[in-house]
């Protein structure tokens, strides 16, 4: 798991973070794969081209262990065949904090991620 090159305006650095997750909205739900994280979006790969409605609000949940997940509320920015990238509109505290880690954790310097952490604040 390593940062992903910063090659272009990005405000947040994503790691690679290969997962199984699941994502949901209303009754339906999908098994899918990270791809990517920040602290603002994901990049999810699912098993068949995405067809969903990129209007409506989505979430996603990711165990990092049994006692342990991460639990966001997404919209779709983007989408390429089966690959979809997200942005983040909500996340609870206990949740930004677990993401928080995992990201310092991966990205190796804590001076990356408070500068994530400001770009997200403002």
């Amino acid at each position: 798991m390593h940062p992903i090159e910063n090659n272009d305006n990005r405000h947040f650095h994503r790691i690679l973070y290969t997962a199984e997750a699941i994502l949901s909205c209303e009754e339906k739900t999908w098994h899918c794969e990270i791809i990517d994280l920040s602290l603002k979006g994901c990049l999810l790969r699912f098993e068949l081209p995405w067809e969903e409605d990129p209007e409506k609000l989505y979430t996603l949940t990711l165990r990092l262990s049994e006692q342990v997940q991460i639990k966001m509320e997404l919209t779709a920015t983007h989408v390429v065949g089966n690959k979809v990238g997200f942005k983040c509109e909500h996340i609870d505290i206990d949740s930004i904090s677990e993401l928080r880690r995992l990201v310092e954790l991966n990205l190796g310097s804590s001076a990356l991620l408070e500068r994530d952490l400001l770009s997200l604040i403002g």
